[in-house]
């Protein structure tokens, strides 16, 4: 069955507003929700959500509902997805990515490695996270600052995709590491990319919504969480995230526009986490937390 995209065309501003709605609309839903940039000099933007077309009908009187108030004008329009690995097609060309020491690159981009990198390989798959997206390129370089500066004896990342920021964790500190996602599918490839990258152990992956799975009780509190989602989700599980981080441990989050930043913050400062830094890319941040 073909996937579809209901998106609403705005400006920068208002598609970061409708991301905004539609993260509270769909909440933890597996539906993904993106916005992109299509004319920067016209500041033309898309807010868009994926979905099966099986579900077209529900899924756009939802979002109809969410953004009427707001935006009483906007149009809902859909676009049919063929059936092609489009990510895959799209990332072929890409260059390896750096951030810090970290050089994130597909299996024919080996032969650039350097003597100093920590090399991670990732091909084009099914799940997010390839290291080309700002939110995963912040929180690689927040990742080596972090390890850098204070011991770690175990990491969460919690919505892992790809599973490239519990890669990276590992490879720098030989430490547990628990790697969650709420898509069988991004954890399946993500246990694949950790064979590929030659972690034999170390690394737990697990489905798991949220934080509901025994696997958090088992493996935590944790030193280090990431959490590369998106703001909504982020802010709704701010007490919960608190609660599985060990004392004086770090929180790196991400999935952040620059301009939800203060929203997230202010989720996290009521959760007693205080502020650390925030990296800036492309319009998102990284934001790095430290309990006490």
């Amino acid at each position: 069955m073909s996937e579809i995209r209901l998106y609403v065309t705005s400006t920068e501003k208002g598609a970061a507003q409708i991301l905004d709605i539609l993260s509270e609309v769909f909440g933890e839903e597996d539906y993904a929700i993106a916005t992109t940039e299509v004319d920067e000099k016209k500041d033309i933007w898309e807010a868009s959500v994926y979905l099966m077309r099986d579900e077209e009908e529900v899924v756009r009187d939802r979002m109809a509902a969410g953004i009427r108030h707001a935006f009483p004008d906007a149009a809902i329009e859909r676009e049919v997805i063929p059936d092609i690995d489009w990510i895959a097609k799209s990332l072929e060309g890409l260059k390896p990515v750096r951030a810090g020491r970290f050089l994130v690159h597909g299996s024919h981009d080996r032969g650039k490695v350097k003597a100093n990198d920590i090399a991670i390989e990732i091909d084009a798959g099914q799940a997010f996270g390839t290291g080309h997206h700002g939110t995963t390129a912040g929180c690689l370089e927040m990742i080596e600052e972090v390890l850098r500066a204070r011991p770690v004896r175990n990491a969460l990342d919690l919505g892992t995709g790809s599973g490239v920021l519990a890669i990276a964790v590992r490879k720098l500190r030989p430490v547990p590491v628990l790697a969650t996602d709420i898509d069988p599918v991004a954890v399946r490839v993500a246990k694949e990319n950790v064979r590929r990258n030659g972690i034999a152990s170390g690394i737990r992956l697990e489905t798991a919504p949220g934080f509901h799975s025994p696997a958090f009780r088992q493996e935590g509190p944790f030193d280090l969480i990431i959490a590369n989602i998106l703001a909504r989700p982020l802010m709704k599980m701010a007490p919960q995230l608190a609660a599985h981080l060990a004392p004086g441990g770090s929180v790196i989050l991400s999935g952040i526009l620059a301009e939800q930043r203060w929203k997230v913050l202010a989720a996290y400062n009521g959760a007693r986490l205080r502020h650390v830094r925030t990296i800036w890319r492309n319009g998102w941040v990284t934001i790095h937390l430290r309990h006490g």
